[in-house]
């Protein structure tokens, strides 16, 4: 007597799906990479939504089983939310570039108009410039000095003080001095300021070497947001001079359409 032996068929191999997750990382680059351009935060913008959704739904694959590529789908989506913050802040600056320079046109026009007949000897007020001047006159600052602008904008600089980087510290090199300094922006004016503009750097030493700026989990993040009139916003700034230096020169810059002012702070 015989008997049919059935072997059962081997259930079909599950392929993996993992489009979504590698398309949210691609995306997430290009537009993390197009966020560092201002112009292009639309470009960044577009991009972040899209990286952003795509990691989201890749990650829903991934934890039904469909994918497995964890990772990739993970830093797809951070990527593209990192494109929609720096979209943000191109967008900040872009519309305060145009804004600014369609004042400055405005206000040069207006320099430029006929002058009134009746009011020719009467003394002239300052020439419109493109440049907004600074009480310093060229001439550096000392610590605790604050600069003075047209538009009652200060800026204050603290005396330096030693600074330990950490572990993981970026812009710092062994063997060097790291110091940090307090910036404080104070709005006296009666429009709100955009402190996202504010640029910060330093040189160090007799023969002015750069000293550069020092990221870490306590200093680094600079300005955000914009300060209201009659409010002031503060920063803690670290730089890495060489260990021999015996000054720093700092110098804060609050925007593209204002003059930089420098303090010469002394170290080591």
């Amino acid at each position: 007597m015989s008997y049919d032996t059935q072997v059962p068929a081997a259930a079909p191999r599950q392929v993996m799906r993992n489009g979504l997750g590698t398309a949210a990382l691609i995306l997430g680059i290009i537009g993390t990479v197009s966020g560092l351009i201002p112009l292009l935060f639309w470009l960044a913008g577009t991009l972040g939504v899209i990286a952003l959704v795509l990691g989201l739904v890749g990650k829903g694959r991934v934890k039904r089983g469909e994918a497995s590529n964890k990772g990739v789908t993970i830093t797809g989506a951070i990527l593209g939310l990192a494109s929609l913050i720096l979209a943000t802040v191109g967008l900040i600056i872009t519309v305060t570039a145009v804004s600014d320079a369609v004042e400055e046109i405005d206000k040069t026009i207006k320099d430029s108009a006929p002058k009134d007949p009746t009011k020719a000897g009467a003394p002239s007020g300052d020439a419109g410039t493109s440049d907004k001047g600074t009480a310093d006159k060229g001439k550096g600052l000392a610590a605790g000095d604050t600069s003075v602008y047209d538009d009652d904008l200060k800026i204050t600089v603290s005396a330096p003080k030693p600074y330990t980087a950490s572990e993981y510290a970026v812009g710092h090199t062994k063997g060097n001095k790291a110091y940090q300094v307090t910036v404080v922006v104070e709005n006296g004016g009666k429009k709100k300021f955009d402190a996202v503009g504010v640029l910060m750097s330093a040189r160090a030493g007799a023969e002015g070497v750069e000293a550069e700026q020092i990221f870490d989990e306590k200093v680094g993040a600079g300005f955000q947001g914009s300060v209201l009139p009659g409010k002031k916003a503060t920063v803690t700034v670290a730089f890495d001079a060489p260990k021999d230096a015996k000054n720093l020169t700092v110098e804060v810059n609050p925007g593209f359409d204002y003059n930089a002012s420098q303090w010469e702070l002394k170290v080591g």
